[in-house]
Formats: C-alpha cells, sequence, structure tokens
C-alpha cells in the first residue's frame, strides 16, 4: 500500500511578475513503512516538496494523495486536522519547547490535535519514551539534555500521535557522526516496530545509505532514484 502517491505535482512562487517554479512535473510513489530519502543541491526543492506532503503548502497543479486522502484537495483548517492525525515532523533543531519537560514535550501533540483522555496520554508517552530510551530523562527540561537525547524525544514527539509518515528535514545536521548513526537506527527500529514511514530531505550520506529508495532532485525535477523502491512517473 502506497502511503504517498504524486502524480505530475508542481509548485509555483510568485514574487511581483515573476513565477518561479520550485517543482516541475514529479510523479513518485512511496510504500507503506518504507524509508525514503530525498536529495539534492540546495535549491533543489527538496523543503518545497516535504511541505507539501506534509500539508505545509499546497501544489500548484497535480496530484497528491497522502494516507488515502487527496490533501491538494483541503482546506487550510482541514489540512491542519489532516497533519494532526496523520503526520510527524522531525526538524534538524529539534524544536522542543524548553519550558516543557521531556515528557510534557512528547505529551502536547496529544493535548493540542488528539485531545487524548488523561491516562491514555501518560500510557502512550511512557511507551514512546520507553522505546527512544529516554523514560529515566522524562522530568527533565531541553536544557538539560544533549543534543542527541533531545533527538530521540523529537523522534518520540512525532510518533506519538500513531502517524503513518513521518517526515524529518535534515533530523542529523546538528549530531556527531556516531550520535547521527544512533539516531538513525533508532529511527529504523521505530519503523520496524510501528510500520510507520519515515521520509527524509537530506544532505547525510548516512541517511542515504540507510534509505532503501533515494529520489534526487535538480532545479525542480526529480530523477531517477539511485536504489531500488521507486521511480519517477
Amino acid at each position: 500500500m502506497a502511503v504517498v502517491e504524486a502524480r505530475d505535482l508542481s509548485k509555483t512562487y510568485t514574487a511581483g511578475d515573476i513565477a518561479i517554479q520550485a517543482i516541475r512535473g514529479v510523479s513518485f510513489t512511496i510504500p507503506a513503512a518504507s524509508f525514503v530519502s530525498f536529495v539534492g543541491p540546495s535549491g533543489s526543492g527538496k523543503s518545497t516538496l516535504l511541505n507539501m506532503i506534509g500539508c505545509l503548502d499546497p501544489p500548484t497543479t497535480g496530484t497528491l494523495t497522502v494516507a488515502g486522502q487527496d490533501v491538494a484537495a483541503l482546506s487550510a483548517r482541514q489540512a491542519a486536522r489532516f497533519r494532526g492525525d496523520h503526520i510527524g515532523f522531525i526538524f534538524q533543531d529539534f524544536n522542543l519547547i524548553p519550558v516543557l519537560t521531556v515528557f510534557e514535550n512528547v505529551e502536547y501533540p496529544l493535548l493540542m490535535v488528539q485531545h487524548w483522555p488523561p491516562g491514555e496520554r501518560k500510557q502512550r508517552v511512557e511507551q514512546l519514551l520507553g522505546a527512544v530510551g529516554m523514560a529515566d530523562q522524562a522530568h527533565k527540561f531541553p536544557h538539560q539534555i544533549s543534543g542527541g537525547q533531545k533527538q530521540r524525544v523529537a523522534v518520540a514527539r512525532a510518533l506519538v500521535t500513531r502517524a503513518e509518515l513521518i517526515l524529518a528535514d535534515e533530523p542529523t545536521a546538528n549530531l556527531d557522526r556516531d550520535t547521527a548513526l544512533r539516531i538513525i537506527a533508532l529511527m529504523k527500529a521505530m519503523r520496524d516496530e510501528f510500520g510507520t514511514t519515515f521520509v527524509f530531505s537530506t544532505h547525510d550520506p548516512k541517511i542515504v545509505d540507510s534509505a532503501e529508495t533515494v529520489h534526487t532532485l535538480e532545479d525542480g525535477v526529480l530523477v531517477a532514484p539511485n536504489k531500488e523502491g521507486g521511480s519517477n512517473g
């Protein structure tokens, strides 16, 4: 089953009378429970593509289906609700809330989006913190833990809503090599345990080497993948 299907997807931005085509007619399929990377130089369209998949930015033309939903047709409010129910995000700078504890950071999406009962929230957060090896750090604040630990918390937060799809934008950029390798191994373990699909925008060769499918973007055009598992068309 495909988690993401894009057909002839394009995105054009306008600045006055100038039209900038960031993505130009790309097509691809991302299977469930896969580990997929989009690579390319700065300005190639990677972040734009991730924003469209994440329902943060609608496509200009083409079709985009995420978790069975035609997301191109969603209103801003519908897109926000859909994100909360189906998509998790991991960022290179962690984006943890500094005034919340580790536990509260992971719990936050459940409070803001899904409104789980307190008992179920506690159980789910404890499950995820245990899975990423951060149960003993639950009451610490972000400034009290290392960069690698912060990214573990970010992984737990992305997974806490049972999202089918995790979008990770340069998730290892601020980590040293050994920590990055541990985070990649952790994300693969989470994929295997929960059946979650991970999609990366990255320059990191360690993530590229770990991906089952690698799509290369050049000037907004999707080149044939470097590995088996997908195609442009």
